[in-house]
């Protein structure tokens, strides 16, 4: 049995991720998981309120990460800069926990209820984001705008990293980022009518 806190919590996430990959998320119960992590059902929802909620964990410490590092960035970037800058910190940590982060992305892909959880938490992450970039002065509009689409780029590269890890997270980021530059200066092309 875990000892500490901090390892009960970890097994529990690694009980959760392989269980929901061996059964699926809608037919794997909290107690399930305590069973496989060692522990008692009581010590799961001590840790978390729910079984969507094990694969969240560590949202709130992000949100803080990201928000330090759009502070932390240097002064005079462009808003898209600052967010590359941020991200990059994230994609790093996604690339040192791939064991985990991967089949993470597979499952709550594949759970409809787990990809609506998750779009909750990224409208939280937006959030941050947007008011990290209005503390740099950034107006408030454009700080929407700019966090809006730069963690989309964001999500865009993790798929792309989970569709193809032979790349880094940081690659595919980079990647994402310079084909959303490209995008935003392509003249526009029109259809000639009736096409």
């Amino acid at each position: 049995m875990p000892r500490s806190g901090a390892e009960a919590r970890r097994r529990l996430r690694e009980a959760a991720l392989e269980l929901y990959l061996e059964r699926g998320f809608d037919r794997t119960t909290a107690a399930e998981i305590a069973a496989r992590a060692g522990v008692n059902e009581r010590t799961f929802f001590r840790h978390f309120p729910d079984k969507r909620e094990v694969l969240f964990d560590g949202e709130a410490d992000l949100r803080a990460a990201l928000m330090r590092a759009v502070a932390e960035a240097p002064e005079g970037l462009e808003p898209f800069e600052v967010l590359l800058s941020a991200f990059r910190t994230s994609a790093r940590n996604l690339e040192h926990n791939r064991p985990y982060s991967q089949p993470r992305w597979r499952v709550i892909a594949a759970t409809p209820a787990l990809r609506e959880r998750e779009l909750a938490k990224h409208a939280l992450l937006i959030d941050a984001v947007a008011e990290a970039l209005r503390q740099r002065g950034i107006p408030d509009g454009v700080a929407r705008l700019a966090a809006r689409t730069g963690w989309a780029a964001y999500q865009h590269a993790v798929q792309a990293w989970v569709d193809d890890p032979a790349q880094s997270p940081e690659a595919h980021l980079q990647r994402a980022f310079d084909e959303l530059r490209a995008l935003a200066t392509a003249p526009t092309r029109r259809r000639p009518p009736g096409g």
